[in-house]
């Protein structure tokens, strides 16, 4: 992978990784099963990052957290059985675990921010690492969630994305799945976004495309019932 913002992040995290790490990464995002979770997505959030980076008093871990928060994405396993979100991220975390080479608080600190990401709408800091570590965790939740605000034609293919990578799934199965999730979103009102900066930005065109998906999805759904 060779794109700017990519570069400038891991020129700042490579010494704190061993020799493998960059490479594990490239590997794993451009995996053939993926197209929503690839190097696409964490471009994004680096990029967000890189316009923020007022809001966060460690940018640099929020980044490493942004690196390896999908280093691991399966949507089910090889004995075709449908594999969780928390199990990704978990495996995820014990990736970044094996090539981090952080001081204990950093690598600590990285670990719950990654870990945040198997509950989104619940997750919070259970430790403060260090001050300001709530609010680099949120800032990282919202930056993750970002791409719910973007142009509807994004969207749109996002939603495609998604569902190449369930490719495997029942449509009804699908849909039912996605319509939860967006209302999952919608019921966390304006919580959706944790701060009040990236709540101004996004948020309300967050609710405007999850509220248009999910009537999109509900007709696909009565489309192919």
């Amino acid at each position: 992978m060779t794109d700017p913002i990519v570069e400038k992040y891991w020129a700042q995290l490579a010494s704190r990784h061993d020799a493998e790490a960059f490479a594990i990464l490239d590997a794993a995002y451009r995996e053939p099963q993926r197209a929503y979770h690839a190097w696409n997505h964490i471009i994004d959030m680096l990029t967000k990052l890189d316009q923020l980076t007022s809001l966060a008093t460690r940018p640099d871990l929020i980044a490493a957290a942004t690196f390896w928060h999908d280093a691991v994405y399966l949507t089910r396993e090889p004995n075709g059985h449908p594999r969780s979100d928390p199990e990704n991220v978990r495996d995820s975390v014990l990736l970044f675990e094996k090539h981090a080479r952080f001081d204990p608080m950093e690598r600590a600190a990285i670990h719950d921010i990654i870990m945040a990401t198997s509950n989104h709408m619940k997750a919070k800091a259970k430790k403060e690492h260090y001050p300001g570590f709530s609010r680099d965790l949120d800032l990282f939740l919202d930056l993750d969630l970002s791409s719910l605000a973007v142009a509807w034609p994004v969207f749109e293919k996002n939603l495609e994305d998604i569902r190449f990578e369930f490719q495997w799934a029942p449509e009804q199965d699908f849909y039912l799945g996605r319509t939860r999730m967006l209302e999952s979103f919608l019921g966390g009102g304006e919580k959706l976004f944790r701060l009040p900066e990236t709540r101004a930005l996004w948020l309300a065109a967050a609710r405007e495309n999850l509220k248009r998906a999910k009537s999109d999805l509900r007709e696909k759904m009565a489309f192919s019932a």
